[in-house]
């Protein structure tokens, strides 16, 4: 990589972590929904599925919990090398 990189100046290399992807916390988000109020439900007909979820992002929007950072940057780079 190093090498294409160097035969390549117009390219420029830039650290994010892989868990930082918007599509990683979509991911997550409906992991959450499918945990909380999809695996263990019994859903007849697809309004029912369709409330179920309308439920739980009501919920958790009424009951918000925001992300903390727990690392500071230079743990995360340093940790990723």
């Amino acid at each position: 990589m190093k090498d294409w990189l160097a035969g390549h100046p117009r390219f420029h290399r830039h650290f994010m972590p892989t868990w930082s992807s918007w599509l990683n916390l979509v991911g997550q988000w409906f992991d959450k929904i499918t945990t909380d109020s999809i695996r263990r439900g019994i859903f007849k007909r697809v309004p029912e599925l369709e409330r179920a979820i309308e439920d739980d992002i009501d919920h958790n929007n009424a009951n918000p919990k925001p992300f903390v950072w727990t690392k500071s940057a230079n743990d995360i780079i340093v940790g990723e090398l």
